[in-house]
């Protein structure tokens, strides 16, 4: 019984230790991690999302031309001023030539943002086409499966399934391939 007490003081004794030693012995604090800032919390970042918004917004009709033109010449302002003030610091500011830039640097995020105006451009300069929507007309997301005004369900033009040419509307046969569209909602 003696040996049950003197080993349940030591296992309390140990467990208690084990509680309070780092609030008595001097700590070590841990260092800061580095975490890059979203694109979008930067000065140029904001004013870049601001004038995705309100492309989005115009295009959507949910914005006059009046107020298009008034916003975008803000923020564009403002994002050619952000990267003015950004190519300054970058100028002055020494850069190791030799070493690689870690992850989540500036360069990342710019080439994040290259890949995005690359993008924007190709889908603003007609590749790729947009649906339209029978109540509300065309949309300016290409790849929307459901209208952003209504939620109704876009139609896209079917493919054959042969050689994935875009079918005609009312078509029975693929003009491409010959294929019987055969069942095929246009």
């Amino acid at each position: 019984m003696v040996v049950e007490v003197v080993l349940s003081l030591a296992l309390a004794s140990g467990a208690l230790w084990l509680v309070l030693s780092p609030l008595f012995r001097p700590g070590s604090i841990a260092p800061d991690v580095y975490e890059p800032l979203d694109p979008t919390e930067t000065r140029k970042g904001a004013a870049v999302a601001a004038l995705k918004e309100i492309e989005f917004d115009r295009e959507t009709g949910k914005l006059s031309e009046d107020d298009y033109a008034e916003l975008y010449a803000r923020y564009s302002t403002e994002a050619i001023e952000a990267m003015r003030a950004e190519d300054a610091v970058a100028a002055a500011a020494p850069s190791p030539a030799s070493a690689p830039a870690p992850m989540g640097t500036d360069d990342a995020i710019e080439a994040m943002v290259a890949a995005d105006v690359l993008t924007l451009e190709a889908t603003a300069g007609g590749v790729a086409e947009a649906p339209t929507c029978h109540s509300c007309g065309p949309r300016p997301e290409t790849d929307a499966v459901f209208c952003s005004q209504c939620g109704k369900l876009l139609p896209h033009p079917a493919q054959c399934m042969e050689c994935n040419t875009p079918l005609e509307p009312g078509g029975k046969f693929c003009g491409r391939c010959g294929t019987a569209v055969g069942g095929v909602m246009l």
